[in-house]
């Protein structure tokens, strides 16, 4: 009903013969009930907003651009009575849009990206955005706070203290002190301390500091990857067996230890699973994983970190199952090392699934080892 309304309520558009101009008088009465003047496109999107506000129907006015919703409140303010006969008429033409509306396309270029966002290429996705301006697509705001910490941090940085405490004001408490984290101490400490002086700011200034460095965001060149190079690395040798993970890292390391370190923040193995998952979602992980694989990799662990997670899913697992585990990876024996990493190459492949997915949440580095 609010989008099928948005689209029934121009601005300009055909008159109605025979209805009256509703100009008001010096009276504020109408200057005719029953004449032969026109009534205004603007005038009827008046009467049909203020029918429906009556009604108590939300309609989404703040979607439309600023000069038109400046243009409506000024009409509004004009106008004063209405006879039946003419609200009778505009309400008729109004439901008669909304029963011939057989196909509705989103409003402008920054709806029709919404609408196609995933269906086009990142690169014209990315170009159609900026060619459209920030603008188009609502409060800047939303934008910047769509941010994660370190970018926002970065931004605040390139800017002046001022500008910095201006958007930590505009950005949600958690998202704020996060961003104070990502910044060095001295920094921080001037932006917070600027906090004070923002009282008097105007809203004009906030929309155009926001405007400015959502169009910096939308500014950014396209990159090729979603993902830095140490997550991306990290990735593939996740999924590598255990002896050339580590000679890749020990090569690395020789050539940059900085970047080493990087990928092994990316690495994700069987052994720390016990470290990073909550034991609340263990159930969700036994789920995604076939007995079979579960058996094995707990029949091949021997490393100390492996046999750490094992004993950590085994503990939060159902009693019963949990028995059957053991005594079924004791029947097993010896596990060849092909099968045991290919079991534990697939439980980590179904981890990282459920996190990819929103299913579970890994805990950081900060958090491993809390319970």
């Amino acid at each position: 009903m609010e989008q099928a309304t948005a689209l029934a309520l121009p601005m300009g558009g055909p008159e109605i013969g025979d209805l009256p101009d509703l100009a008001p008088t010096p009276s504020g009465l109408p200057a005719s009930f029953g004449g032969s003047t026109r009534l205004s496109g603007r005038a009827k999107a008046a009467i049909v907003v203020r029918l429906l506000l009556n009604d108590g129907v939300e309609i989404p006015l703040d979607s439309l651009p600023e000069d038109l919703q400046l243009e409506l409140t000024k009409q509004m303010g004009e106008m004063r009575l209405v006879d039946r006969q003419t609200l009778n008429a505009v309400a008729e033409e109004f439901a008669s849009q909304l029963d011939n509306v057989g196909l509705s396309f989103p409003d402008g270029l920054a709806g029709a990206l919404h609408a196609m966002k995933g269906k086009i290429s990142r690169h014209t996705y990315s170009r159609l955005r900026r060619e459209a301006g920030v603008r188009q697509f609502g409060d800047p705001w939303d934008r910047l706070r769509k941010l994660d910490a370190e970018e926002l941090a970065q931004i605040a940085m390139a800017e002046s203290t001022e500008v910095a405490a201006v958007m930590l004001s505009k950005l949600e408490t958690g998202k704020a002190a996060l961003m104070l984290q990502s910044l060095p101490g001295p920094v921080a400490r001037r932006i917070t301390y600027a906090v004070s002086h923002t009282r008097n700011v105007s809203p004009e200034t906030v929309d155009k500091i926001g405007t400015a460095l959502a169009a910096q965001v939308e500014a950014r060149p396209d990159i090729a990857f979603d993902e830095t190079p140490g997550q991306r690395l990290g990735s593939i040798l996740t999924e590598s067996q255990s002896a050339k993970r580590e000679e890749v890292l020990s090569a690395l390391g020789e050539e940059d230890e900085e970047f080493a370190a990087d990928v092994r923040k990316s690495v994700f193995t069987y052994g720390l699973i016990a470290k990073r998952v909550d034991k609340m979602d263990v159930q969700k992980v036994i789920r995604a994983v076939t007995p079979q694989d579960l058996t094995v990799a707990i029949a091949y662990a021997s490393e100390e970190e492996d046999v750490a997670t094992s004993e950590f899913l085994l503990a939060n697992m159902a009693g019963r199952m949990a028995a059957n585990l053991r005594e079924e990876a004791n029947e097993l024996g010896k596990v060849k090392k092909a099968t045991g990493e290919a079991a534990i190459a697939m439980i980590v492949s179904m981890l990282r699934d459920l996190v990819n997915n929103g299913d579970i949440e890994l805990k950081s580095e900060d958090e491993e080892g809390d319970t």
